[in-house]
């Protein structure tokens, strides 16, 4: 194997898991095995929980433009280390290394932002009466624990690493069983930019980890992301413990294409939206419905999707079983009557026969009632379904369970705006086929894509990751008592 057994990382070391049940680590883009993963327990997470408890007075004590001072460190190193982390990120999940860069500076995007939390959460002063001062503070709550998934091993990570830790909270982070050794990169630079011992832990394994998370009475808080089965899991399982949870699942974004939408600009669009990191991200386009008269918008899209090569510009799926999935909707879709313009199935990258690739795939007259239309794929796979009417879209995509993102292609502002106040999606693009908000905007979408509330980024992110503390105070007691004091 090419690296050395995964191992958790808590109170600032690398430990061995005492767990005896392992998992391998296999490289999407070969079938190499990389590394083997021991499975830990709740014991273990007890152990993480109890170094956090420990660290988390003295950390939550240290003034936030102290703790930021970290977090400069942090991005400064994840510069440094760009290549090498990028490189780890594009081995482990099987995306492209432009695609791991792209994720790797997206990391650098996030630490930035949280070093500006001082200046957010100031909080609020106001004299409400002679003498009388009300005030408000941001608290951390305490250690917190957050679950992340195998399409961005290194960026959803730091979608709460940076905001939680810097907010003064103490984290258990749980890493995809599939993709771990990105995260242990992350704890290594946290620990050389200054980051106190205990503050970070990770525990590595699967279900039992997570339950032991949701379970555990000295976590406060917990973050989800992975498919909408799962996020309902643990948001349930987390809440019933009386905790805070914020979990995010899956998604099937719709892409509204009229007829006067920029041909070339559109077609490019839809083809990196539904293709990028072979489609594995909640924000990929899953669904296009063109209105009227749209195909010779369809047949740029083939041709621009036809450039897209696997294991050139054009990583693998996650594993074998994911490969086998996504080609069964391929195939169903096909039985059920939809074309298939462009067909990515039984694909074989020349050297790396063992990788778990699927091509770029176009359905078309794909019908609203098929699996294809409706369900998540989570591979590089379009569906194109075709209305008459704005408003029969509309109704294809407000039927739909989640509610991520929706974007429309037109040149008609006025028809742009009628589309988006009436998507039901939390995130909306016009002319952009990945609607992905950058920081200080925040990440989240609604329905089923999304349990609890607030979102996992940006400035909302700090009501979830904090408590309000609300201080009056009156020291001239010859001003009297009225009714607002």
């Amino acid at each position: 194997m090419k690296y050395e057994r995964v191992r958790n990382f808590i109170n600032g070391s690398f430990k061995e898991v005492s767990s005896q049940r392992t998992l391998p680590i296999i490289s999407p883009s070969d079938g190499s095995i990389l590394a083997e993963m021991p499975c830990s327990t709740a014991a273990d997470v007890n152990d993480a929980v109890q170094a956090a408890k420990a660290a988390f007075p003295g950390w939550s004590k240290t003034p936030i433009k102290e703790r930021v001072q970290v977090f400069f460190r942090y991005k400064y190193l994840l510069e440094q280390h760009l290549q090498e982390l990028s490189a780890l990120v594009s081995e482990e999940n099987g995306k492209t290394m432009t695609e791991a860069i792209a994720e790797v500076d997206k990391c650098i995007e996030l630490t930035e932002f949280a070093t500006s939390l001082p200046q957010l959460i100031t909080g609020e002063v106001l004299e409400v009466s002679a003498g009388v001062e009300c005030r408000t503070s941001h608290i951390p709550l305490g250690v917190v624990a957050s679950i992340v998934p195998f399409n961005f091993p290194a960026m959803v990570p730091n979608w709460t690493i940076p905001n939680a830790i810097a907010l003064g909270n103490c984290m258990i982070m749980k890493p995809s069983d599939k993709v771990p050794l990105s995260l242990a990169v992350l704890a290594r630079l946290l620990k050389e930019a200054g980051l106190p011992d205990g503050v970070l832990n990770i525990v590595n394994g699967d279900s039992e980890v997570v339950d032991a998370i949701c379970d555990h009475p000295d976590i406060e808080a917990v973050s989800f992301v992975g498919s909408t089965k799962v996020a309902k899991i643990v948001y349930q399982r987390a809440t019933q413990h009386l905790k805070r949870c914020l979990a995010l699942g899956g998604a099937k974004n719709h892409l509204l294409v009229l007829p006067d939408a920029k041909p070339g600009m559109t077609a490019q669009n839809v083809a990196a939206s539904m293709s990028g990191c072979a489609g594995q991200r909640c924000m990929a386009a899953s669904a296009m419905i063109g209105v009227g008269q749209i195909d010779h918008i369809v047949d740029l899209v083939c041709e621009e999707v036809k450039k897209i090569v696997p294991g050139q510009n054009l990583g693998a799926v996650i594993s074998k079983e994911s490969k086998e999935r996504i080609e069964k909707y391929i195939t169903e879709a096909e039985a059920q009557g939809a074309r298939i313009l462009v067909d990515g199935r039984g694909v074989k990258v020349s050297g790396k026969e063992n990788g778990t690739y699927v091509g770029p795939t176009v359905i078309d007259y794909v019908t609203a009632d098929m699996a294809v239309a409706k369900e998540e794929i989570f591979g590089p796979v379009i569906s194109i379904m075709r209305t008459n009417t704005v408003d029969e879209a509309l109704r294809i995509e407000n039927a739909n369970p989640y509610g991520n993102a929706a974007s429309v292609f037109t040149q008609n502002g006025g028809m742009a705006r009628y589309i988006a106040e009436r998507a039901n999606a939390g995130m909306i693009g016009v002319n952009v086929g990945v609607p992905v908000p950058r920081e200080p905007f925040s990440f989240g979408g609604w329905n089923e894509s999304k349990f609890g509330v607030g979102d996992i980024t940006g400035k909302s992110s700090i009501e979830f990751w904090t408590k309000l503390k609300k201080s009056t105070t009156k020291w001239n007691p010859e001003e009297g008592v009225n009714w607002m004091s």
